[in-house]
């Protein structure tokens, strides 16, 4: 099968590049500065040259390049426009949300039937993005995601986070809505052929932050200093057993 992914530079989508060609699966990326997203024709014409079986929308508007309403171009009307695109076109599209649609005053766990409630900022985006999405294109899958665990700093994940700390601190009160980045990635392959539905990607059954800061830190040598808190009092962690994510102890043994 053939894969056309944006965002495939980010860390979702590096990670979900290698392991679909682990798959000697056939990638694509799509190139914004090519085949930008405020372009329909260029995008209708890029479509029709690459014909892919699926297009994993995973792109954000996670740096500014000077255009008027950019955060909404990308993370709304791009990612509506390309459902529309694809439904056309009978592709598979899988469209990637994030836990950020609830707001911290909202009570997890979160389950598909769970109603979103930010009324502002990238949360707002992505809420809008879902409804556009369904609208669009009634065989679209949406994932939400929560915060991705890689294996080294240098790319928005919370290894990137630990390191970028003098201290961490670390809430024992918050139970984090997270995954890892290989394991969200087989997810989202295994969703390309799901149920079109709205699904949730959590890995994070009952740990709270202090406990997955410490375990990490163990993992990576002990380099960082974890301070624990109880200054942040949030459950955030997203339920849905038709995902199948592992749990953290799989990588993470010291959790258990």
């Amino acid at each position: 099968m053939k894969y056309l992914i944006t965002g495939i530079n980010g860390a979702v989508g590096t990670a979900l590049h290698a392991h679909l060609t682990g798959l000697q699966e056939e990638v694509v990326g799509w190139d914004r500065t090519a085949v930008p997203p405020n372009d329909l024709s260029a995008a209708e014409q890029f479509l029709d040259t690459v014909r892919p079986d699926v297009l994993f929308h995973l792109a954000i508007a996670s740096q500014s390049t000077g255009q008027q309403n950019e955060g909404w171009l990308i993370n709304v009307a791009w990612p509506a426009q390309l459902a529309q695109l694809c439904h056309q076109r009978g592709v598979r599209f899988v469209f990637t949300s994030s836990v950020m649609v609830f707001t911290n005053n909202a009570v997890g766990p979160f389950t598909p039937e769970s109603v979103p409630d930010a009324r502002e900022g990238y949360g707002f985006e992505k809420i809008t993005a879902e409804q556009q999405v369904r609208e669009a294109n009634p065989n679209a899958v949406i994932a939400r995601l929560g915060w991705q665990i890689g294996e080294s700093p240098g790319s928005n994940n919370m290894i990137d986070f630990l390191a970028k700390q003098e201290v961490v601190r670390a809430s024992e009160k918050w139970v984090p809505a997270c995954s890892f980045l290989a394991d969200t990635a087989v997810a989202l392959h295994s969703l390309a052929h799901a149920t079109p539905d709205l699904y949730l990607l959590d890995s994070n059954n009952r740990w709270n932050f202090y406990e997955i800061a410490t375990a990490l830190n163990n993992l990576h040598g002990n380099q960082w200093r974890i301070e624990k808190t109880a200054d942040f009092i949030y459950d955030q962690r997203m339920r849905d057993t038709r995902a199948n994510m592992p749990p953290l102890d799989k990588h993470l043994p010291s959790l258990a």
